[in-house]
């Protein structure tokens, strides 16, 4: 994942900023609590393939 790409992308829902969790590689919403995964290097920011986390999984 290119961390320079996280400055320009934000979540689809609130339009906030993402942050990357490599050991699961997806993209977190804090704020809406949803995981974005990373398929094959390109972030996947459809609301149908983001999964719900809860909140102390996002530290």
């Amino acid at each position: 994942m290119d961390i320079k790409l996280l400055d320009i992308i934000a979540c689809p829902v609130c339009k906030g900023k993402l942050g990357f969790k490599k050991e699961t590689n997806e993209l977190i919403c804090k704020f809406d609590h949803l995981a974005y995964p990373i398929v094959d290097g390109i972030p996947a920011l459809l609301t149908v393939r983001a999964r719900t986390i809860a909140q102390d999984e996002e530290a």
